[in-house]
């Protein structure tokens, strides 16, 4: 997969390869600005696209797809690849196998000094943050165990749909550790407080109805049914003005940081700008009985 980065150089052409980038420079005749082709061997993460919706699944089923370091310099170019492709408006995140993602890679993790438990920290919440910060719609489609970094993934995104087979849970505390990528601070946000320290403290699984009645999720469907119904989510969303869309997630994400009155604020100024512009369209288009031309 490529991404394009204009930038200007004082050098001939060449190609630089590196063990996980491959970066390819072209110039532009009579000019001295370079376009820029970076992309990524993805090994633990698969890339489709589906029209205008982008599909990453999770491969790396033999580990129950446990989040490693690797994963994370995969996921943060993976996000960056997503954000500069053209014509994209949705990305859904998967899991291959019969996992989401089981939780962190113990196997790495085990040996770590606590200076090196910080930075692994800080790693995945700064992966999750982007995600979280992505200008277009992120629906999880969760197939399987969403545990631990499984489930705190599945936080980032903006919407859950769950398979009826799956689990969720923050079982840290079983390991005599706490969540390091922000489940502690997501959690209560989305379930609130009580239903955030029961998972947190406790290391208990729930079942999908058990996710979708304290709100962790917003469907349940049958496993077989999983991807149809994400992409069919997906679709929705893709087919509605796509400047709203990312002004919608924008202003409602950061509002919910700010005091209400402030948020308010922010909603009308936001609100002001689709005029003479995208919502122009789309009100002549109901206006006049049509589809609108996003």
């Amino acid at each position: 997969m490529l991404r394009n980065v204009k930038v200007e150089l004082f050098y001939s052409d060449f190609c630089l390869l590196t063990s996980d980038f491959h970066i390819l420079l072209f110039p532009k005749f009579g000019s001295l600005n370079f376009s820029i082709f970076l992309f990524m061997d993805y090994e633990i993460l698969k890339l489709t696209v589906d029209d205008n919706i982008a599909i990453v699944t999770i491969s790396r089923p033999q580990a129950l797809n446990a989040l490693n370091t690797r994963f994370f310099q995969e996921m943060d170019a993976m996000i960056s690849e997503v954000s500069g492709m053209p014509g994209i408006r949705v990305m859904v995140i998967t899991g291959e196998g019969k996992a989401f993602v089981a939780g962190a890679d113990i196997a790495e993790m085990v040996d770590m000094t606590p200076e090196q438990g910080i930075a692994f920290s800080k790693t995945g919440q700064h992966t999750f943050r982007s995600l979280e910060k992505m200008e277009i719609p992120v629906i999880g489609a969760i197939n399987g165990f969403a545990l631990g970094g499984g489930l705190e993934l599945a936080m980032g995104c903006d919407m859950r749909i769950a398979s009826s087979k799956a689990k969720f849970g923050q079982p840290e505390v079983n390991l005599g550790m706490i969540p390091g990528y922000a489940g502690t601070q997501r959690l209560p946000r989305l379930v609130g407080l009580g239903d955030a320290l029961f998972l947190l403290m406790s290391g208990e699984m729930i079942g999908a109805e058990d996710a979708l009645r304290i709100g962790l999720v917003q469907k349940v469907v049958e496993p077989e049914q999983l991807m149809e119904e994400a992409l069919r989510i997906a679709k929705i969303i893709a087919s509605k003005g796509p400047v709203a869309v990312k002004k919608v997630k924008y202003v409602t994400r950061t509002g919910r940081q700010m005091h209400f009155e402030d948020g308010c604020n922010l909603e009308s100024e936001f609100f002001g700008t689709q005029f003479k512009a995208e919502g122009e369209e789309g009100m002549r288009a109901f206006l006049e009985k049509r589809k609108p031309d996003f």
